[in-house]
């Protein structure tokens, strides 16, 4: 199975993270390219059974090693992201495959300040319906808690006893699951990336109904 394969050779690469080896090595690294890119064609389009998907991206190989301490060539990793079609559907997914290292991640990394304002204004005014969907049994099973970088107190402007204040000082919006290198090699691996991703459904719905209207619920399109 093509993920197993690239667990074992992001295994040697770490041993071996060096232009030379990997020159010698290029030919299984592209076979293994062109498969993890098929894999992630093939989930692009389950996911849009019941999603709105409208690419793909998989991440070079090749580090940006010009501010790094670390000059080593070579991620040890795929990365794979996956972009819900703007501007009507917001969030994105990402996969990492690392040896003993892999997870699946979905929500807001970066939210733009705009974004980020609107998302802390629609908890400001009524939080109920995002925890009513973060807790639910089915949503907290796969997925459980909320993660992301916050604010030590309240965002400007924002009352610091608010009751959601700890949505509020949030700056990232993040859910993510982690997975044995033994998980990924299973032939049903990209079923569980299926079932799971199916299941965040509510909560990238809702932060997209919020980004697409103003702050009085109206529509922005």
């Amino acid at each position: 199975m093509v993920l197993s394969s690239s667990v074992s050779f992001f295994k040697k690469l770490k041993k071996n993270n060096n232009r030379d080896w990997f020159a010698e090595n290029k030919p299984k690294f592209k076979e293994l390219e062109l498969e993890i890119k098929t894999f992630g064609e093939e989930l692009k389009d389950r996911l849009n059974e019941f999603d709105n998907v409208d690419r793909f991206k998989l991440f070079r190989i090749y580090r940006d090693v010009r501010f790094s301490k670390d000059k080593t060539p070579f991620k040890t990793h795929f990365g794979l992201t996956w972009h819900r079609t703007k501007p009507l559907y917001r969030g994105g997914y990402y996969l990492h495959i690392s040896p003993g290292k892999n997870f699946l991640a979905c929500g807001f990394w970066d939210p733009n300040p705009n974004d980020l304002k609107r998302i802390r204004k629609e908890l400001e005014y009524d939080a109920k319906e995002f925890r009513d969907i973060i807790s639910s049994k089915e949503f907290f099973s796969v997925w459980g808690n909320l993660e992301g970088s916050e604010l030590k107190t309240a965002p400007r402007n924002f009352d610091k006893n608010h009751p959601d204040i700890d949505l509020i000082r949030k700056k990232q919006y993040i859910f993510s699951i982690s997975f044995l290198d033994e998980e990924v090699c299973e032939p049903q691996f990209i079923n569980k990336l299926e079932n799971a991703l199916e299941k965040v459904r509510p909560f990238t719905d809702y932060m997209s109904d919020v980004l697409t209207s103003d702050e009085n619920g109206e529509s922005l399109f």
